[in-house]
């Protein structure tokens, strides 16, 4: 019988209880005689280590779930003060590994490129700078709140922003322009608020980076990501290639749309409308949804049909957009149960179904992880967990009119063509990043200045004239990765371009596409990312050439979609 996620039992893991554990492990690792001691002591750290990483993964699922609820607020509280203290212990562990006399054996013996974690992971922390990591997590933690509590006046109402910006989908660009607005006009009431926070933010990682012996954070940013299959330089000719290769297409594509649309300047408010006719949405309630994913799985593979259904039993999803809830979506496991969970927020738009795809590729791949993977190596980098996902969205496209009815086509398109539009968003997002890392004395205004500059840069059909606040270059305000999650946002634009080389592998030959994917998913970490791509089948997004490829093929299908509407 499984266990529903509600009922999980929760206890606080004290950092006392993960320092004993370490105390264990240091003492076998000084005595041990073989490398097989060794790590029979690094297992049974691990074993008790689960126990940390399960309490504050459910402590924060519940949070997120209700950041009102002050006793999981208070745990949220708790980890964030010694989760600093917990990596300081996971770095004095990767250092017992990497500097052991018996590290050559154990290679042998473990997939090696765990200890390429450790070597990251002893350039991401040191004990210097526990007490800014404190404050790190704890203003983290308070623009999270800020952002789930925030409430936006729109018709009449005091509304979240997940539901909001479900219209600004909406056919009628009146409504659309009415939610920008809203949106806009909300943000502004907290821009103080948004400021100070990312002042702050932008300041303690600074500050922990030079105490660490860094330039700036930047590269400390890169091992805190635990990347150990590519560097800044190569993402940097990434967007190059973005620029070159992607920029016009999406730029020709949306002039096109505008011409459909008849419009005289295409807005912000425009920019998730893809064809003249209604904007496809769900024919389904929220039941109906996870009926119809259900038969979906069902028919697309027996290993993701009974995982939905025991992820259903669980009750592992959470997608009710509610006062007081966590405004994004994420997918997050709780290892000492095996079981994955979801949460979202559903507004009645294409993206309640993207949630049931995107989210479910992530867990899949959990589930691999907990039932016959490593769990120190996990899914892998965020790039290739984001390709897990990602990609599941393109292999549900085949069954959407259970979804969509007869606006299926409509949504394929619409689905493909912000997917790719996607990519140069993502690039801006993440070289914004860069530069205010770069240049921590940046001032607010200085910030919106250089977003501005990347809009006109990576978007430069787009237009904000007029929408209060967001035409003042604060977009990325509500952009949460880049308050709490630095440097992440590229890897969805790295995945993007895997889950299209399987969308166009799916176009020719579908099940072996399919069974791929799979085999990739599998994996996760235990492969690096390079290596996975490549057994797949699929150009690897750092080649030259690959984008220009991806364009083409979308164009092709592009044009046989439009065809059947």
């Amino acid at each position: 019988m499984i266990t529903k996620v509600k009922d999980l039992p929760y206890k606080r893991y004290t950092i006392e209880e993960a320092k004993a554990a370490f105390d264990v492990f240091r003492r076998a690792a000084e005595e041990a005689r073989s490398a097989d001691e060794l790590l029979a002591a690094r297992a049974a750290l691990l074993d008790e280590w689960r126990h940390f990483q399960t309490a504050s993964s459910l402590s924060n699922c519940r949070f997120t779930l209700n950041t009102r609820d002050e006793f999981y607020q208070g745990e949220v509280e708790y980890y964030d003060e010694v989760g600093p203290e917990f990596s300081d212990l996971a770095t004095q562990y990767a250092a017992i590994m990497l500097d052991s006399p018996y590290r050559a054996e154990m290679e042998k013996k473990i997939n090696p490129r765990i200890f390429r974690q450790f070597e990251v992971q002893r350039k991401s922390f040191s004990s210097a700078v526990i007490e800014e990591s404190k404050k790190l997590n704890a203003m983290t933690t308070e623009y999270s709140k800020l952002m789930s509590e925030m409430k936006f006046e729109y018709n009449g109402k005091e509304l979240p922003l997940s539901v909001v910006r479900g219209d600004l989908s909406n056919t009628d660009r009146a409504v659309r322009r009415a939610a920008a607005e809203a949106i806009g006009r909300g943000l502004q009431k907290h821009a103080a608020e948004l400021d100070r926070i990312y002042d702050e933010l932008v300041r303690l990682r600074t500050e922990i980076a030079r105490k660490m012996g860094y330039k700036n954070y930047v590269e400390l940013g890169y091992y805190r990501m635990g990347r150990i299959d590519y560097n800044a330089e190569m993402v940097a000719r990434f967007r190059d290639n973005v620029k070159r290769d992607l920029v016009p297409v999406v730029c020709r594509i949306k002039e096109e749309i505008g011409k459909k649309l008849g419009l005289d300047r295409f807005m912000f408010y425009d920019n998730d409308t893809y064809t003249a006719g209604p904007d496809p949405r769900p024919v389904l309630d929220t039941e109906g949804i996870f009926r119809a994913a259900q038969q979906m799985y069902d028919e697309m593979n027996p290993i993701a049909s009974q995982f939905m259904r025991e992820m259903q039993e669980a009750e592992a999803f959470d997608v009710e957009a509610r006062d007081g809830k966590w405004g994004g979506g994420y997918c997050t496991g709780f290892a000492d149960f095996k079981q994955p969970f979801i949460l979202a927020n559903f507004n009645g738009s294409s993206g309640d179904v993207d949630v049931i795809t995107h989210e479910f590729g992530h867990a899949l791949a959990a589930h691999f992880v907990f039932t016959e993977g490593d769990e120190e190596l996990d899914v892998g980098g965020m790039e290739t967990a984001e390709c897990h996902s990602m990609s599941m969205e393109f292999f549900a496209d085949k069954y959407m009119e259970r979804f969509f009815g007869d606006q299926a086509n409509a949504y394929r398109l619409k689905h493909m063509l912000d997917a790719l539009s996607f990519i140069p968003y993502g690039v801006a997002v993440d070289e914004f990043q860069h530069i205010v890392y770069e240049h921590p004395e940046y001032t607010p205004e200085d910030r919106k200045r250089v977003w501005r500059e990347l809009e006109e840069k990576y978007r430069p059909y787009l237009s904000y004239e007029g929408i209060p606040y967001l035409e003042e270059g604060t977009r990325w305000q509500y952009q949460m990765h880049i308050y709490e999650s630095p440097f992440y946002y590229i890897d969805y634009c790295l995945a993007q371009t895997v889950a299209f080389g399987f969308l166009i592998k799916a176009d020719k030959d579908y099940d072996k596409a399919l069974a791929d994917y799979i085999a990739f998913a599998r994996q996760g970490g235990q492969k690096a990312f390079p290596e996975l791509v490549a057994e797949a089948g699929i150009a690897s997004p750092f080649e030259d050439g690959a984008l220009a490829g991806i364009a083409k093929e979308v164009l092709r299908m592009e044009k046989e979609l439009t065809a059947k509407l």
